[in-house]
């Protein structure tokens, strides 16, 4: 078992004996006001508490149970939103790549690149942002073990575009649960482990483990169980991850995506305290 690297973001360090990060954010970038509300809220709050911050919107949802969906603001201003955020509040900015054409451009306004869950097996969307040299932040797909993910991992250190491209060390793996029987998620703490020993920090999604994947009372939408989030991360924190991922809004049920499992903006801060101190406990007891 190699020893688990550190990877750098902005101006913050992510690994062993650094402070717990907090990604954050909502979950579409549905205007400049409201991510720099809740990014302002959020960083304030982790500066206050002695976590480190990256917020985190999307500029598009490509995957939505339904076409009718909402999507968000689309590449252009979606980054230029994403700029604001990361120039105006001075911290460290992701979002989600869903094509390899759009690697390069997203690698331009923010500081770590985010491979979504149903498209970790990508390759050429994973040698692409492996090809920009900016931090990947890759979530686990619902579907696969955490074993397979060190093929993940593999093809990010090691691939290379037929053009030319590049190679990435900064990788950082995200459990977001795993697919069982109909409309539920579960979180395997053993595998949390199995992709610590693969040697990149590892994050755990606060928010989407609660989806219930097609479980909206329409069936058109994701249902979720947002009340068991606080569980799941105090859980996430004892076993030792190093970042937490957290979607919130000050009113989840307006929000244009995720709806179900997000979490409102005075619980999420609330909630960090709590997390704060547990992370200092553990930190305490593994030296």
């Amino acid at each position: 078992m190699q020893a688990m690297q550190t990877v750098t973001v902005g101006n913050i360090t992510i690994g062993p004996g650094q402070p717990l990060v907090i990604i954050a954010g909502p979950c579409v970038a549905e205007s400049a006001d409201l991510c720099l509300r809740i990014g302002q809220a959020v960083r304030d709050r982790c500066a206050e508490l002695g976590l480190s911050f990256i917020f985190k919107a999307s500029f598009d949802k490509a995957n939505r149970s339904s076409i009718t969906s909402r999507r968000g603001p689309g590449l252009d201003e979606g980054l230029v939103i994403l700029g604001r955020v990361g120039t105006e509040l001075g911290v460290p900015v992701t979002t989600d790549v869903h094509a390899p054409e759009q690697a390069a451009s997203v690698a331009g306004a923010v500081d770590l690149l985010q491979v979504p869950a149903f498209l970790c097996r990508q390759t050429d969307l994973l040698v692409a942002v492996a090809a920009t040299g900016k931090p990947v932040n890759v979530k686990k797909g619902q579907f696969m073990s955490p074993a397979e993910m060190k093929n993940v991992v593999q093809k990010l250190r090691e691939g290379r575009l037929t053009d030319g491209g590049s190679s990435v060390e900064n990788v950082i793996l995200t459990e977001r649960g795993t697919f069982f029987g109909y409309h539920r998620l579960v979180n395997d703490f053993v595998g949390v482990g199995d992709m610590m020993d693969l040697s990149c920090p590892v994050c755990f999604d606060v928010t989407h483990s609660t989806q219930q994947p097609g479980g909206g009372v329409d069936g058109k939408s994701s249902g979720g169980r947002p009340d068991r989030a606080p569980m799941l991360a105090r859980c996430a924190v004892a076993a030792g991850v190093q970042a937490l991922f957290i979607e919130t809004h000050p009113s989840p049920s307006e929000a244009l995506s995720d709806a179900a499992t997000m979490l409102p903006l005075d619980q999420a801060l609330d909630m960090l305290g709590e997390l704060s101190r547990l992370h200092r406990a553990v930190s305490t007891l593994s030296k």
